[in-house]
């Protein structure tokens, strides 16, 4: 049986693409050299490029995805492993364009890639199917921004956060009115639109669920201890939190948590990793976002979870790919 080849796509078109090329790397590196032909694909704003041996570059044919390599050889992938953070590997751009062209990939679909990225559409679907949420303020770019109504409705502190970005970018966390504005500031260069939510005084746990083997499975529950004020880009992803994984709770409130974390994942016909970051309240999971491609690094939370769970990365990896190639 001739082995078949699979892309790893990696990088991006936001600040995200430097954490993206370390996930890369490592499911490159994990991926059964003895059932894959295993390769490096990065997309960035100004390039799409095939990394060939002694890193040369080759263009990526965008009319198939294919690549042309020395002596007119043309490659293309039975499977591409998207692990793009952000768009637009994480926001349904680019499965559309895969749909089209017929190019077979890794994760879930373009319609739950682009809802999962957009906070509020998340959160609005999944609270019919009775998922709690933070109370919350919609806002666009260039809408007047009224600071005593919103305080009234919200308290203090509040959240402001782009609606679509990953990597908790452009995030802030407000204490006095007056600093509202300059946040909603920061947030809108990183989206045109924000939303601004009331502040869940809580624990905060992240959530890694796949479907692994034909079963919706919780991989394990992270508590998230910050060094910072929340769990930002530098807690992220510079080792400013402390990541306890299982997460210091009780029974019962484990149950509600996996049993709320899959059904978000079912409820959206999710497929792949996911990654959902909820606050517990008085052992309430309040959902705050689902993340369709989280971090893959060596130091990120789906791996480390993945470990103890006792599924190794080549065999997390290898399902994905399978699953890709059954479609």
């Amino acid at each position: 049986m001739s082995k078949k080849s699979v892309a790893v796509v990696m990088g991006g078109y936001s600040d995200e693409y430097v954490v993206s090329l370390k996930s890369g790397q490592l499911i490159y590196d994990s991926l059964d050299r003895n059932l894959y032909d295993v390769y490096k694909v990065v997309i960035l704003k100004d390039e799409w490029y095939f990394l060939g041996e002694n890193d040369e570059k080759h263009e990526i044919n965008r009319g198939d995805f294919s690549v042309t390599l020395d002596h007119n050889e043309k490659l293309k992938f039975d499977a591409c492993f998207n692990i793009i953070h952000g768009t637009p590997g994480e926001n349904g751009i680019l499965q559309a364009y895969w749909d089209a062209i017929g190019q077979k990939y890794t994760g879930c679909g373009f319609y739950q890639s682009a809802l999962t990225f957009n906070k509020k559409d998340t959160l609005a679907v999944l609270s019919k199917y009775g998922i709690p949420s933070a109370k919350s303020i919609y806002l666009r770019k260039g809408e007047e921004i009224n600071t005593d109504k919103i305080i009234e409705s919200l308290g203090l502190p509040v959240f402001v956060k782009p609606n679509q970005s990953g990597s908790s970018l452009g995030i802030s966390k407000v204490k006095e009115k007056s600093e509202l504005i300059a946040a909603t500031e920061i947030a809108f260069k990183e989206d045109d639109e924000i939303l601004i939510e009331s502040f869940l005084d809580g624990m905060e746990v992240s959530v890694g669920v796949i479907d692994f083997k034909g079963e919706t499975i919780v991989l394990g529950i992270t508590e998230i201890v910050p060094t910072n004020e929340f769990f930002d880009y530098e807690a992220k992803y510079e080792g400013a939190s402390e990541e306890i994984t299982p997460a210091r709770i009780d029974d019962a409130t484990r149950i509600r948590v996996e049993e709320i974390s899959k059904r978000a994942y079912n409820s959206l016909g999710m497929s792949g990793f996911s990654r959902s970051e909820f606050i517990l309240m008085d052992g309430i999971p309040y959902m705050l976002e689902m993340n369709t491609n989280p971090g893959f690094s060596p130091a990120s939370i789906l791996p480390q979870q993945a470990k103890i769970y006792g599924i190794s990365i080549t065999d997390l990896c290898g399902n994905e790919v399978e699953k890709a190639l059954n479609k």
